[in-house]
């Protein structure tokens, strides 16, 4: 996955509007293309500050936060209070390591661009799931390189949203279906968001 690039920019991660939007948007589609409920317990991979499953907690039992960026998860701790749900947060790179656990849903916001060999991590999601387990994946749509200021720790200058749901099928995930339900705007550019999901 990545090394802690985030450590420097933990502290005021959530203090950028547009990616507070983007994740707000990605949220509202999570909920409306899901079936959450109260017994559900979901990961939520590459978890950063909790911008995502701060939103969908009230409708989930539990959430594990899972992050490679020890400064990523210590702004979420800080904030454990706030979480409406059940909240675990783990410190993993699960490109390298194994979570055993299974969980009803994985969820993910703008951290797959960040995977090497995203074909590995799907199959190993899918792994995780339990019967009839969902993804919600959202990340870039193909972009000219132009959308992070400084490249550390990125291996894909977007996805192409058709070639990703094959990935995703080619994982073993059914009912896989992309959408775009936002676009990031930048002074350089805007960049549109797609929506990922899928059942095992």
């Amino acid at each position: 996955m990545m090394g802690d690039y985030f450590k420097n920019k933990a502290g005021s991660y959530e203090t950028v509007s547009h990616r507070v939007n983007n994740v707000r948007n990605i949220a509202a589609a999570i909920l409306a293309s899901t079936e959450l409920s109260g017994d559900m317990e979901l990961l939520d991979f590459g978890s950063g500050t909790g911008l995502l499953l701060e939103r969908v907690a009230p409708s989930v039992k539990k959430i594990t936060a899972l992050d490679i960026s020890v400064a990523m998860n210590q702004q979420l701790d800080a904030k454990r209070s706030r979480i409406d749900c059940e909240l675990d947060i783990v410190t993993l790179d699960l490109t390298q390591s194994n979570c055993p656990q299974k969980f009803d849903g994985i969820i993910s916001s703008m951290t797959m661009h960040h995977i090497e060999d995203v074909e590995a991590v799907l199959v190993k999601f899918y792994s995780m799931l339990e019967e009839g387990g969902f993804i919600a994946i959202a990340d870039l749509v193909t972009e000219d390189g132009s959308f992070h200021a400084e490249d550390t720790g990125v291996f894909h200058a977007g996805f192409d949203p058709e070639k990703f749901r094959k990935l995703a099928k080619c994982a073993g995930f059914k009912l896989v279906a992309c959408r775009q339900v936002s676009v990031v705007k930048k002074p350089q550019g805007d960049y549109p968001v797609f929506l990922l999901t899928a059942r095992k």
